[in-house]
């Protein structure tokens, strides 16, 4: 499962990357990048590396089963989702996807929800809760 956060992180990059191209020969042309692509470039930007570093903190908490299918279909649903509605909601006019943005923002925190669980109860490399945990113990 990990591989999917991974590859979708680098699929995203190069998406925005891209994004970015496009934008430049905006820019370059004379004209400027409407801020709704430029927000939404920026979203995916961040959400894919985010997307990677998650791929190696699943698999350094050695997370298993529903959890771990959690934190992976919750991420790459906002990952994608949420750029993308802010693309399609407002620059092809189509508003009625705006407010989804709000659920793929759930996603994305739910996600992370768990990875903060895990990163205070898990042993690094062993997985599963940790015993007598003290706060300076990491």
């Amino acid at each position: 499962m990990t591989r999917v956060l991974k590859t979708s992180g680098f699929l995203g990059l190069t998406a925005m990357m891209l994004v970015g191209m496009y934008q430049h020969s905006l820019v370059a042309g004379g004209g400027g990048a409407p801020s709704w692509m430029v927000g939404g470039h920026a979203h995916l930007g961040v959400l894919s590396i985010l997307a990677i570093v998650m791929g190696f903190a699943v698999d350094a908490f050695s997370m298993t089963g529903s959890l771990r299918s959690a934190v992976t279909g919750l991420f790459v649903l906002g990952q994608w989702l949420l750029p993308v509605s802010v693309w399609v909601g407002v620059g092809f006019g189509v508003t009625i996807l705006l407010p989804a943005i709000f659920l793929w923002g759930l996603c994305l925190i739910v996600a992370m929800l768990i990875m903060v669980w895990q990163a205070a109860t898990a042993d690094v490399g062993r997985g599963g809760p940790s015993h007598g945990v003290a706060p300076a113990d990491d």
